[in-house]
C-alpha cells in the first residue's frame, strides 16, 4: 500500500526499564502488579490512605496501552463493542485484514470461546445491562478524575474541549442515531450539526466530504497519556512507593500472606495483591484457578510531530473506527481493532491505513515524521472491566479489562479498589464488574 509520507514513520522507541528488585525488597504491605494508568492510580489512592505500596511491572512505567492510547476521557462512551447483529460480521473480519475490526485467521481457534461469549453479550438485554454499568462507572470517573489530577498537580494537563463525531453522509449519521438516543436517555449532552460551515466552528480545515457531525461537550483529553502516567509514578515514588521491574508468573495464597512468584528471582510476599497487569492479567488469575475470558484488542496509531495540523479537539470517525487527537503539541491518528492475541508481530499497515484515511478527511495534514505504535487493549466480552476480589482469596484484588476506557475509568477504578483493600463499601455497586461473572 502506498500511503505517501507515512512510509517513513518508525516504530516508537522503548521506554527506560524500571530498576530491578533489590536485596531485602521481597515483602510489601500491598503489591500492585502493573505500572500502567490503572495500577499507578490504584497505588496513588492506597498511598493516600497510608498503605505501604510496591508496584512491579515486567517492563517499565506505561509500557503498554497507557503509553500510546488516544488520551481521551471518554465519559460519554457507554456503548459496548458487542451489539445486536455483530456476530454476522465475523466473516467480513476474516477477509479484510486492514478493516476497522479485523480477526487474524490463524488466531480464530484460540479466540473462539471469547467470541461465543461476545455473541451472548450482544443480545439486547445484555447490551442494556452493559450500558447501565458503563454509565455508572463513567459517572464516578467524571467525578474522580479531577480529584486525582489535582492531587498529583496535573490539572493543567486536562483539556475540556469536547469531541466531534464526523460522518460522510446523512445515511451514516442516521444509522448512528440509536446510539445518540441511548446517550440522551442517560443524560449525556450532545449537539448535531449539518454542513461544512456548521462543522467548521468546531474544527476548521475539514474535507467537504464530511457533511454531518455531532459535538459532545462532556469529553476531555490529556496533554499526553505517557507524560501523565510518568507524573503519577513520580508522585507515587515521592510518597514512598517502590517501583520495580519484575515479571510476576504465579499468585499463590499462603498463611503468612500472598506469595507472588516471579520469572527473575525470589518470590515476593504481601498482605494484599492487586492484579492490574492489563492484557496479561488473566495469566495470573489462572494460577489462582480462575479462568477469566480476557482478550486483547490490538490498536495501532501514528503520532505526528507539532505543526502537523491545527487540531482544536479530538475528532472521531465512527464508520472508520479511528480518532485524531491533539497529543503533546502534535497529532495522534489511531484506533480500530485487531483480534490477534499477544504473540503475533505488529502489522503496521493498519497504522498506515488509518493515517491515509486521516489525510483524506484532513487535507492539510502533514503526515511526515511520525512514529507508529501498537498496543494491547485488555478486553472482556461485555466491554466491562473485572473489578473485585479473587474467588479463592479476598486478599487478591483484580482491576483489569477496561478495553478502550482504561484512562477514562482509571480514577474511578482506583477509588473502588482502595475502598475494597480497606474493607470499606465501594462507591458503586460492583455486581456488573465481578471477575467471576462469566463462570
Amino acid at each position: 500500500m502506498n500511503v505517501g509520507a507515512s512510509d517513513s514513520a518508525a516504530p516508537a522507541p522503548p521506554l527506560p526499564p524500571l530498576p530491578p528488585i533489590g536485596t531485602g525488597e521481597t515483602e510489601a504491605d500491598v503489591l500492585v502488579i502493573g505500572a500502567g494508568v490503572i495500577g499507578l492510580s490504584i497505588a496513588w489512592q492506597l498511598l493516600q490512605r497510608g498503605r505501604g505500596v510496591c508496584v512491579i511491572d515486567r517492563e517499565s512505567v506505561a509500557a503498554g496501552a497507557s503509553r500510546g492510547n488516544a488520551g481521551a476521557y471518554a465519559f460519554s462512551d457507554i456503548q459496548p463493542l458487542a451489539s445486536p447483529g455483530i456476530w454476522r460480521q465475523v466473516p467480513r473480519w476474516l477477509v479484510d485484514p486492514l478493516g476497522p475490526l479485523a480477526l487474524r485467521p490463524a488466531y480464530l481457534p484460540q479466540i473462539t470461546p471469547w467470541l461465543l461469549r461476545f455473541a451472548v453479550a450482544s443480545r439486547p438485554s445484555h447490551v442494556d445491562a452493559s450500558i447501565r454499568a458503563q454509565v455508572a462507572l463513567n459517572r464516578l470517573s467524571a467525578e474522580a478524575t479531577p480529584r486525582l489530577l489535582a492531587s498529583i498537580d496535573a490539572s493543567g494537563m486536562l483539556h475540556e474541549d469536547g469531541n466531534l463525531h464526523l460522518y460522510e453522509t446523512e445515511a451514516q449519521w442516521r444509522a448512528s442515531l440509536p446510539g445518540w438516543q441511548q446517550r440522551a436517555a442517560h443524560g449525556i449532552a450532545f449537539e448535531h450539526a449539518h454542513g461544512a460551515a456548521a462543522l467548521a466552528r468546531w474544527q476548521p480545515g475539514l474535507s467537504p466530504a464530511l457533511t454531518v457531525g455531532t459535538f459532545v461537550p462532556g469529553w476531555s483529553t490529556i496533554d499526553d497519556p505517557l507524560v501523565l502516567v510518568q507524573r503519577m509514578a513520580e508522585r507515587c515514588a515521592v510518597q514512598g512507593a517502590r517501583l520495580r521491574r519484575a515479571q510476576a508468573t504465579v499468585v499463590a495464597p499462603g498463611a503468612d500472606g500472598v506469595h507472588v512468584h516471579r520469572a527473575d528471582g525470589a518470590p515476593l510476599r504481601a498482605r494484599q495483591v492487586v492484579v492490574a497487569a492489563g492484557a496479561w492479567s488473566h495469566r495470573l488469575a489462572v494460577t489462582l484457578g480462575e479462568r477469566i475470558p480476557l482478550e486483547t484488542e490490538r490498536g495501532y496509531n501514528t503520532t505526528l510531530p507539532p505543526g502537523a495540523f491545527p487540531l482544536t479537539r479530538q475528532l472521531t470517525f465512527p464508520d472508520h473506527a479511528f480518532v485524531v487527537t491533539p497529543i503533546g503539541g502534535g497529532v495522534r491518528v489511531g484506533g480500530a481493532v485487531e483480534l490477534g492475541g499477544l504473540e503475533a508481530e505488529p502489522d503496521f499497515r493498519r497504522a498506515d491505513t488509518l493515517l491515509a484515511k486521516a489525510r483524506r478527511f484532513l487535507p492539510g495534514l502533514n503526515a511526515k515524521g511520525g512514529t507508529r505504535w501498537m498496543g494491547f487493549r485488555p478486553s472482556l466480552p461485555d466491554s466491562l472491566p473485572a473489578i473485585g476480589a479473587s474467588r479463592h482469596d479476598p486478599r487478591v484484588l483484580y482491576a483489569f479489562g477496561h478495553g478502550h476506557l482504561g484512562l477514562t475509568q482509571s480514577a474511578a477504578t482506583a477509588e473502588i479498589v482502595a475502598a475494597l483493600a480497606g474493607g470499606e463499601t465501594p462507591p458503586i455497586d460492583l455486581a456488573p464488574y465481578r471477575p467471576q461473572r462469566f463462570t
